[in-house]
């Protein structure tokens, strides 16, 4: 039995400008992704890779096509719509961690689950459970301050997880972290995906696309390898 797609596009186009200043940021693109595949998106700047990641991640709207996320057409959803699909569905981590500095860690992963009306007991073990989960158990107390960039990036992590989405979206997530470090928070995004998550990341930079299992790299707007293994990295022409 085939798996779930989890992320289906159809002629997506994304049009910034008019006339003789229009820019097609997407041109076009046709790309599925099914349920539990762990993919790198890349490309040269401006090539349309942060476009997209908006668009999959219901942040922005294409100009036209079709975008079927989870079985859903989100592409004219209103605004409340797309919130609610955002806090259900969808996870995200970012290269700057977005925390909140007046909350703990437990705090901060508690938050999403206020705005997806989860019980005050039920917040508490999901996020205890999350933060667990990614090597945090001993800290759940410290505020972001008390906390080192990758411990940081770990509650980031347990915060987009603790609404067990559907799709985990990660933009950059190690650019701000040592190597070290990010060797770390890639094998926490690796695991994640071997327990079946779903995971789709932006990256500019090859060592971290060699983690994950697919590479879909962009140019001009457009998708020119859909599905190029890690090990083809540094072969595009």
């Amino acid at each position: 039995m085939p798996n779930a797609v989890i992320i289906r596009l159809e002629e997506i186009t994304k049009l910034y400008g008019s006339g003789d200043t229009e820019i097609h940021a997407l041109d076009a693109v046709d790309l599925l992704v099914e349920q539990g595949e762990y993919c790198a998106i890349m490309g040269a700047s401006g090539s349309g890779k942060s476009t997209m990641m908006n668009i999959i991640g219901c942040l922005d709207r294409p100009s036209s096509g079709r975008y079927y996320l989870d079985g859903v057409d989100v592409a004219g959803l209103g605004d409340t719509q797309l919130a609610h699909i955002r806090n259900r569905k969808l996870g995200f981590v970012f290269q700057q961690f977005h925390l909140l500095p007046q909350l703990s860690a437990l705090e901060n992963v508690m938050l999403p689950m206020v705005y997806a009306s989860v019980s005050a007991a039920e917040r508490h073990d999901r996020a205890v459970e999350a933060l667990q989960r990614v090597g945090l158990g001993n800290r759940m107390n410290n505020k972001p301050t008390q906390l080192s960039g990758g411990q940081q990036q770990r509650v980031a992590i347990a915060r987009a997880i603790v609404n067990r989405p559907v799709l985990l979206l990660a933009d950059e997530p190690t650019g701000a972290l040592d190597s070290h470090t990010t060797q770390e928070i890639l094998g926490i995004f690796g695991e994640l995906n071997t327990s079946g998550i779903t995971v789709v990341m932006v990256t500019h930079e090859p060592e971290v696309a060699r983690t994950t299992r697919r590479v879909i790299w962009f140019r001009d707007g457009k998708v020119i390898h859909p599905h190029m293994a890690p090990a083809q990295i540094g072969q595009v022409a």
